[in-house]
């Protein structure tokens, strides 16, 4: 399930300084913070006054006058980020992102303002844009560390399919056996025929075994 951007709220009281709580149970740093910094989110007006904390799992943005205003997304649910100076794509530089959304999940989160409701389930574009454009270029370098940090997980199916791509014909596990190909390993030829515990002296001699030997080859054949 792919959960987007959300209603985040959760910060700490250490001195009053609002940060937002993280995940250390599960290994999530603060990476980044960047003071003065407005958001805005699909095609609304900004929310100016907020603090940018980039994290090892996820973007949270939290209202530097509103403690109960704050919004999170996680990197797996980032699609795409770039540096955006281009005036008529945005009147501001800023980093724009494209956030996967899951139309068949239904989000509990959203905010009310102005007696309309925006329900963040469906927003599939944010921007960031710090009062200091120079600061684009880091935003941007730590969007992508933390991006490779959070690669997307693989299906089911492709990690079944990627796990039985070790099979082997004869001629090419001989082929491979025989050269001196440095890239052959032990983990390119796992359980195959003639291969146990790294012994490829064994996996030849069975290998020159099955190919060579003529017992298994038809009596017609035999007596030419």
């Amino acid at each position: 399930m792919v959960a987007g951007l959300r209603l985040f709220t959760e910060r700490s009281d250490d001195g009053g300084a609002g940060t937002p709580v993280l995940d250390t149970d599960n290994g999530e740093e603060l990476m980044h913070v960047q003071p003065n910094v407005s958001i805005v989110l699909g095609n609304r007006p900004p929310y100016s006054s907020g603090t940018l904390y980039i994290t090892t799992k996820k973007v949270v943005w939290l209202s530097d006058t509103e403690r109960t205003k704050g919004y999170a997304v996680d990197f797996l649910s980032v699609s795409l980020h770039a540096v955006s100076r281009d005036p008529e794509a945005f009147e501001s530089p800023c980093i724009y992102t494209q956030l996967d959304t899951d139309e068949d999940y239904e989000s509990e989160s959203y905010h009310s303002e102005s007696n309309e409701t925006l329900d963040l389930s469906k927003i599939k574009e944010m921007r960031l844009v710090p009062s200091d454009p120079t600061q684009l270029d880091t935003l941007f370098r730590i969007f992508c560390e933390c991006a490779e940090l959070n690669p997307e997980p693989i299906e089911e199916d492709e990690q079944q399919e990627e796990e039985h791509n070790w099979i082997f014909n004869a001629d090419q596990l001989e082929a491979d056996i025989d050269g001196d190909d440095s890239e052959w390993n032990d983990i390119q030829i796992p359980f195959t025929i003639g291969y146990s515990n790294g012994d490829h002296d064994l996996a030849h001699s069975v290998l020159q075994l099955q190919i060579n030997d003529q017992r298994f080859e038809d009596a017609e054949e035999m007596e030419n």
